[in-house]
């Protein structure tokens, strides 16, 4: 598989600057209109992530959380996104921080997206700490009953086969065991295509980000059907 971090490994990590003050999440606003009417009671959603959350280099409005919630919306689902995205965060970052965003939300979220590792990876952190990190952070939102999409990623070839394996294995056997929706690798859409790519060859530009939406909203959209009170 072509992957589009490998030239960044153990320099870079997706925005990472670290000992940056953790920002207030914000609520995204819809860029554009929908395409169905949109029906039934409002959904929050959280996006606790890392830079792919934040909208590194982009626009918050073509951020992927605000282009999620405007695709939820053109399928006429009311759907609310609260983006939890910090640049640079890692695993342990985001357990960190999950209990205070959680508790400092105006509405619990009836659905929490996660996307966290990536720089675990490039970090070179222990597959196993990663592992640990998410399946704590998983439980924690499982004692809570808020159910969770997460959204893999998979390791750069530099780090050897073994490496590979166990931290592939992380994000399909966690979401098993958590019954968690799965998106298997979020940055699928853009890989081989360095035009979708910001000059650091990490981060997707804004056309790359309609295109992951493009191909995980699907996948999304049937949580959050699952969990969206039905229109009285």
């Amino acid at each position: 598989m072509k992957w589009i971090l490998a030239g960044a490994l153990a320099t870079l990590s997706l925005g990472a600057c670290g000992g940056e003050a953790v920002p207030v999440p914000t609520e995204s606003a819809s860029p554009v209109m929908p395409d169905l009417p949109v029906v039934g009671e409002q959904v929050t959603i959280l996006a606790l992530g890392d830079s792919l959350f934040a909208g590194y280099g982009v626009e918050q409005s073509q951020s992927y959380p605000a282009r999620l919630e405007a695709a939820l919306k053109a399928r006429g689902i009311n759907a609310k996104i609260v983006n939890a995205g910090v640049s640079g965060d890692t695993t342990a970052g985001g357990l960190q921080r999950l209990d205070f965003v959680l508790n400092g939300m105006k509405t619990p979220p009836a659905l929490v997206i996660v996307s966290l590792g990536g720089n675990d990876m490039l970090r070179g952190l222990p597959p196993a700490q990663t592992r640990s990190n998410l399946d704590e952070l998983l439980t924690k939102l499982d004692q809570r009953n808020v159910p969770v999409v997460l959204m893999g990623m998979v390791s750069a070839p530099n780090w050897g086969p073994d490496h590979t394996k166990a931290f592939n294995a992380i994000f399909p056997e966690l979401a098993r065991k958590h019954r968690a929706g799965l998106v298997p690798f979020l940055l699928d859409a853009v890989i081989g295509k360095p035009e979708l790519i910001q000059s650091d060859r990490i981060h997707p530009t804004a056309g790359g980000i309609d295109l992951m939406v493009g191909a995980t909203v699907d996948t999304v959209a049937g949580a959050v059907r699952a969990v969206q009170p039905a229109p009285r």
